[in-house]
């Protein structure tokens, strides 16, 4: 059964979560196109909107937006995800993943795109004070 870690972004405090969703909770996710919007009690903030952003398989290839289908496809590409040209100019072949969310996929990345009123943002971690040496 699928497993996924979910890293949800808030854009308003450029902040962070992790949920990592597993057989029953990660299903909602499976069939779903980036871009889609969903609802965020799937990652445990309710009455949030998230949006699907991207994504990557076990062997780190990342997923595309503008490649349709949820299998790994070699494509030649010259930006965007996936791809760091070397000199102006440059187009390469690259193994990318679809824009489709399949249970290969381990990594889910999304958005925060709406919130209810008076509901406080992610917070960012609090590092802990680190003890003198001696």
């Amino acid at each position: 059964m699928a497993k996924f870690k979910v890293i949800v972004s808030d854009p308003q405090t450029g902040a962070s979560k992790v949920v990592e969703l597993e057989e029953a909770r990660a299903s909602p996710f499976i069939g779903r196109k980036l871009g889609e919007t969903l609802d965020g009690a799937v990652v445990d903030l309710p009455a949030h909107k998230v949006q699907l952003t991207g994504g990557s398989d076990s062997d780190g290839v990342p997923m595309r937006a503008n490649v349709h289908g949820g299998i790994r496809r070699a494509v030649v590409l010259s930006g965007g995800t996936g791809f760091k040209a070397k000199r102006d100019g440059e187009r390469r072949r690259k193994t990318v993943c679809g824009d489709v969310i399949t249970d290969e996929i381990v990594q889910v990345n999304m958005k925060i795109t709406d919130r209810p009123a008076g509901a406080a943002p992610i917070a960012l971690p609090v590092k802990a004070e680190q003890a003198p040496e001696q």
